[in-house]
């Protein structure tokens, strides 16, 4: 690309307008030659007008022919997600990746014929039906969005919608009015208001169903457009004396207003703590990827444990949902060896019963705590987490899986992560897993495995002031 080239498309890139969008490279023909997503365009553009620019062996090719470039500004990541995808099957752009191969591009799918509609992203609209071929039974008259380039904007774009409509994305199989529902535990999206929690018979069957159609709604909506209508629905519902629907959909409006803000403290968030890692979602798919898991991890818990000499042995549960911790689920547990009958710890006042003394056996103490804590899961009376990391190496997790092994229903992902040489050790693997160090996945577990330390040292350390004081 010619100098005066370069020069002239810069400095139009750095003009534009601060807001997310999709730009389209054009030839000199004026003919689109590629489409891409921006969470702010003049950012994402200029960086192809840089002298040091490698847009690797597929698109470095594409800055001898750019000659000019459009954009369409759009309300949020989510709409410019969208809209990319739209134009991509539209223009279909000579560099951008053809969208024919079922097994390499997800498609947004939101189910129909069950009670309780759920949203997934699947590479694979078949799904596991009986014979070949044949359609799974609550993926039939599906509604079906995609393909889609980007996995991971994609997941990043329905956790984000999640926050607003509260649809449930997991593959329980609910019906109304089953008697089931009355015991079931909710998972964490219900905890931290991402979910209306059906599978517990939180939600009536068209309450769950009136927020997917709005969730619909506003995919082929403008922002504006679907708040207005949701406004006028809201004062209907009001005037109608409808006042729980009528809250519900204000609820929504202003969820929608604040789509793109920043977690907060007082979302029961730790935003201090996403400092350490530089982007929770990018090492929650790397991780996903090493574990050959074929849905999103949402929800990760750790399990680790603290003693000195043998004494006051203490457990510790730490929770992290999309990257981030999550402290009201944080737990600490007294070990009282194989027995296993104290209560759980509360995250401010820890369990009762005796102080564990002269217990150093971390294996029977992994084997306690991971007992203990999933009791309910193994019982099918609540879903796992998507990954369940315990801080030691083989050991550790053969002592994990031992205890899930007496258990009804089995985790669908045990990890152990060693110190020292940081490999991953996982359950049906037969050999460990070496990251770089620099891994954004194994940068996440560090992370969650220090957290996990750091919760149960300082109660180990809590309970040995608190006996040196009454031998004192």
């Amino acid at each position: 690309m010619s100098a005066e080239r370069l020069k002239r498309l810069s400095e139009k890139a750095r003009a534009l307008p601060r807001v997310p969008g999709v730009y389209l490279m054009k030839d000199a023909e004026d003919r689109v030659i590629y489409v891409g997503k921006a969470s702010r365009l003049p950012d994402r553009v200029s960086s192809y007008f840089v002298p040091s620019a490698d847009l690797g062996p597929r698109k470095q090719p594409m800055l001898e022919v750019v000659a000019d470039f459009d954009v369409v500004p759009c309300e949020g990541e989510w709409e410019a997600l969208l809209a990319e995808n739209r134009l991509i099957k539209d223009l279909k752009p000579r560099f951008n990746a053809m969208l024919t191969d079922d097994k390499t591009f997800p498609y947004l799918v939101v189910t129909q014929r069950e009670d309780f509609p759920r949203v997934l992203v699947t590479r694979n609209l078949v799904g596991g039906g009986g014979g070949e071929g044949e359609v799974e039974p609550a993926l039939r008259g599906a509604r079906v969005l995609g393909p889609f380039t980007s996995p991971r904007a994609l997941r990043g774009s329905v956790h984000l919608l999640q926050r607003v409509f509260k649809f449930r994305t997991c593959s329980l199989e609910i019906a109304e009015g089953d008697p089931k529902n009355r015991h079931f535990r909710p998972c964490l999206l219900h905890s931290i208001g991402r979910c209306t929690a059906p599978c517990a018979g939180r939600i009536s069957r068209e309450a769950y169903r009136a927020d997917v159609d709005r969730f619909l709604r506003f995919l082929g909506t403008k922002r504006e457009a679907m708040l207005r209508e949701m406004r006028e629905e809201m004062a209907r519902a009001s005037a109608e004396q409808r006042y729980e629907q009528a809250a519900t959909i204000r609820d929504q409006v202003r969820a929608i207003e604040k789509l793109d803000d920043r977690a907060k403290r007082k979302d029961r968030w730790q935003p201090e703590a996403e400092a350490a890692l530089l982007n929770p979602r990018k090492g929650l798919e790397s991780l996903r990827k090493t574990l050959g898991l074929e849905r999103a991890i949402r929800c990760v818990e750790a399990i680790d444990i603290a003693h000195l000499q043998g004494g006051e042995t203490v457990g510790s549960k730490v929770c992290f949902v999309d990257g981030r911790p999550l402290r009201n689920e944080y737990r600490r547990y007294k070990i009282k060896g194989t027995a296993a009958r104290a209560s759980e710890g509360s995250v401010d006042g820890g369990g009762e019963g005796g102080g564990g003394a002269g217990i150093n056996d971390d294996y029977s103490s992994i084997r306690e705590v991971v007992s203990r804590r999933y009791r309910e899961a193994g019982e099918g009376h609540e879903l796992y987490p998507d990954v369940i990391l315990i801080d030691g190496g083989l050991g550790q997790l053969h002592a994990a899986l031992e205890a899930f092994a007496s258990l009804d229903v089995r985790p669908p992902m045990v990890i152990a992560l060693a110190k020292k040489e940081e490999l991953i050790y996982a359950q049906d693997r037969s050999g460990p897993i070496r990251l770089s160090r620099d891994n954004p996945g194994l940068r996440l577990c560090q992370a969650i495995r220090d957290e996990a330390h750091r919760f149960a040292q300082h109660y180990h350390h809590v309970l040995r002031r608190k006996k040196t004081l009454e031998e004192e």
